[in-house]
């Protein structure tokens, strides 16, 4: 398959799923709305963070073009996963509301999944509870339609719209050099030393569980473009 990336600035990128997507045999492609012009095609899409929120339309112009993409890909059943910003995003575009969180959920929190999450084809691939990296200002509601796939006490934590679309709020593709750019340059009123003891020692767990989520979401898409076809 042709996958393609969407990715909201150079600290927030494929990361972790780049070489799960290469040794399944697809293809990636990275690209941003902010560089204009048209998406390339695809046939399965993953939707990143970024340090943006999703309804900073004044601020960043190409935003309503990305929603009104991202509506296109829900209506017609394109294999979507969204990350963060990237599944705020997606509910956003069919939609739910969004807004801040009381207070930032940043750093390792757990997660649980629903009964749904537990049996959805992507979500299954994880534990039913879990500790999971956290990095968010904003949180969403559950779109109509939408199954609630995994939640905390901060927020939903994962959902899935129609057959082909799920969002994720906590990060499955983070590195542990990403990671440590976020804490450098974002994490001081989170504890530096907090977040990176924290980090050393689940990190390794958690890139497991991040390689099992995204290829459990390319097997997904391979089936949908199948039934498709």
């Amino acid at each position: 398959m042709n996958i393609l990336s969407v990715v909201h600035g150079d600290h927030a990128r494929t990361e972790l799923f780049g070489p799960v997507v290469a040794a399944g045999g697809h293809r990636l492609t990275e690209w941003s709305f902010a560089s204009g012009g048209a998406p390339p095609a695809a046939d399965a899409v993953l939707v990143f963070g970024g340090a943006i929120h999703p309804d900073q339309d004044d601020e960043h112009l190409w935003m309503k073009d990305e929603l009104a993409w991202l509506e296109r890909l829900i209506d017609d059943g394109v294999p979507t996963l969204g990350i963060c910003l990237g599944s705020q995003l997606l509910a956003r575009a069919a939609g739910s509301w969004v807004g801040p969180l009381a207070e930032p959920e940043v750093g390792w929190a757990e997660v649980e999944l629903t009964e749904d999450g537990a049996a959805d084809a992507v979500l299954s691939a994880l534990p039913a509870r879990f500790d999971a990296l956290e990095w968010h200002h904003y949180h969403h509601g559950l779109p109509d339609g939408a199954l609630a796939l995994a939640r905390n006490s901060s927020s939903l934590q994962g959902f899935r719209l129609g057959d082909a679309c799920w969002g994720v709020q906590f990060h499955p593709e983070v590195t542990e050099p990403q990671l440590g750019r976020w804490i450098e340059e974002d994490g001081e009123p989170f504890g530096h030393e907090q977040l990176y003891a924290a980090t050393r020692e689940r990190i390794g767990r958690w890139n497991e569980l991040g390689r099992k989520l995204c290829g459990a979401f390319l097997v997904a898409a391979e089936g949908v473009r199948a039934r498709a076809a």
